[in-house]
């Protein structure tokens, strides 16, 4: 959940680009923005600091930023680039959601092959985790996708993203693994609450720190 001070910082970035033309550049370094004045803050108020002298020492340290802001209203006028950044964005995600889409394909046909071979339960499970590969390439390339409605999101925090689908998916994988393997339901269910755990817990501090990635006007 966001703080009082996280949308006084989100207030102030907005407030910097006003009237500058909606982009994926532009939505990007707001984010940028946005995360170095929080580090800036936690620091100074580390030092002692209240928030109020904190954001204001933060918001100093940034210098002037006009220049910067020049440069976004003329990527915001500029249709042109704008389309560029957006393909370039748009062929890489694309990449990656079908090479995950192949390797969880490859994963389970292989399981489904293993499976009517007459192996051991966990020699076919074993192969499921080029599906849990996959799962978290898919995470990431799918939110990192620029759409009509929403701007991609930021790398680093995709990257997060598909590590915590990625754990729950695996959680699931060593669960079935570690079961047949055994045979025991209580050596399934520890290895499954481990991984499946962390990876909610990552998942619910991204989701409640998150920002409003919607366009204002849907293309």
């Amino acid at each position: 959940m966001r703080t009082n001070g996280d949308k006084k910082v989100q207030a102030y970035v907005d407030g910097l680009f006003s009237g500058v033309g909606e982009s994926q550049q532009l939505f990007d370094l707001k984010e940028e923005l946005t995360t170095n004045l929080k580090e800036k803050i936690a620091d100074y108020k580390r030092a002692g600091m209240e928030e109020t002298v904190a954001f204001n020492e933060a918001v100093s340290s940034m210098g002037d930023l006009s220049g910067l802001v020049d440069d976004m209203r003329e990527v915001g006028q500029d249709k042109a680039k704008q389309a560029v950044y957006s393909s370039m964005t748009a062929r890489i995600s694309a990449a990656g959601l079908i090479t995950g889409i192949l390797l969880v394909l490859f994963g389970v046909l292989t399981s489904a092959m293993l499976f009517f071979m007459g192996l051991q339960l966990e020699a076919v499970t074993g192969t499921a985790i080029f599906a849990v590969f996959g799962i978290a390439i898919i995470t990431y390339s799918a939110l990192t996708r620029e759409t009509s409605k929403k701007y991609a999101m930021n790398k680093v925090r995709a990257i997060f993203y598909a590590v915590a689908v990625g754990l729950v998916a695996f959680s699931l994988f060593v669960a079935f693994t570690s079961g047949f393997a055994t045979g025991e339901m209580y050596i399934a269910i520890s290895s499954f609450m481990i991984f499946f755990l962390v990876g909610i817990g990552l998942w619910l501090g991204l989701a409640f720190t998150g920002t409003d990635r919607r366009k204002m006007v849907a293309r």
